[in-house]
C-alpha cells in the first residue's frame, strides 16, 4: 500500500466506464491521464451505464492498478472493499450513503487509506471525531451531471466553510471546468474531476491548470 500524503489529492481523477464517451477505452484514457500528471486515480465504476460485469470490473481494476504503480500514483477504489482488496488498492473512498464509517474503518483495518465524502459542516464535524479517516471529499462545488444523486451545489464559499471546519485534508469535487476553476479556494488539498478530463482536448494543459490551483 502506498502511504497517504495530502499532495496526492492535488489533481485527482475519478472515472469508470459509465463516464466514457462511446469511443473511449478506460485503460487507454487512464494511461494518458496519468502521463499528463494527475496525482491520484479513483476507479468508480457503478450504476446502470457501467459497461462491465463484476468479472470484467475485477480484471480492469487490476490492470488499472498496474498502470498506477507504473506512474507511482495511488490507486483508489470507490465503495467496494472486496474490489479494493482483490486489486491491492492503496485507498478506498466511501460516501455518506455507503454504510457506517466506523464499521468501514474497522473492516479496512489499515489495509488501505480511507477517503470519506462530506457535504455539510455537521458531517465534517462528526467525521473529525472518528479515527482512521485520511481525507474528506467535499462537493459538489458546482452543478454536475456525473452523479445522478448529487446533492445541491456548495459553491466556492460553501467549500471554504467545509475546509475551515475540517481537521483533515479536503479534496473538492463536482462540476469543475476550465470556465470556473479560477473561482476555487486555493487552500483545499486538491480537486477531483471526472468530465473535466474525460472530455479534455489537451490533457497536459488541463492537468497543469488543475495543479496550478493549489500550487504553493
Amino acid at each position: 500500500m502506498m502511504k497517504f500524503e495530502p499532495d496526492q489529492l492535488r489533481a485527482y481523477f475519478v472515472c469508470g466506464t459509465q463516464d466514457l464517451r462511446p469511443e473511449q477505452d478506460i485503460l487507454e484514457l487512464v494511461d494518458r491521464v496519468l502521463a499528463a500528471g494527475v496525482t491520484a486515480f479513483q476507479f468508480r465504476d457503478k450504476g446502470p451505464h457501467s459497461r462491465l460485469t463484476p468479472a470484467q470490473r475485477l480484471e480492469i481494476g487490476r490492470a488499472l492498478r498496474q498502470l498506477c504503480r507504473r506512474y507511482q500514483v495511488p490507486f483508489i477504489v470507490d465503495d467496494d472493499l472486496a474490489l479494493a482488496d482483490a486489486t491491492a488498492a492503496d485507498g478506498i473512498h466511501v460516501g455518506q450513503k455507503d454504510g457506517n464509517i466506523k464499521a468501514t474503518v474497522s473492516q479496512v483495518a489499515g489495509r488501505h487509506f480511507i477517503g470519506y465524502s462530506c457535504e455539510t459542516t455537521a458531517q465534517i464535524k462528526k467525521a473529525n471525531t472518528i479515527g482512521g479517516i485520511d481525507y474528506y471529499g467535499c462537493g459538489p462545488i458546482f452543478p454536475t451531471q456525473s452523479k445522478t444523486d448529487a446533492d445541491p451545489a456548495l459553491g466556492p464559499e460553501g467549500l471554504m466553510a467545509l475546509i475551515k471546519a475540517a481537521k483533515r485534508p479536503v479534496v473538492g469535487i463536482g462540476g469543475i471546468t476550465l470556465n470556473n476553476h479560477a473561482q476555487l479556494p486555493t487552500n483545499a488539498a486538491g480537486y477531483a474531476v471526472i468530465s473535466y478530463l474525460t472530455r479534455s482536448q489537451d490533457l497536459t494543459a488541463d492537468v497543469a491548470a488543475l495543479l496550478a490551483i493549489t500550487a504553493k
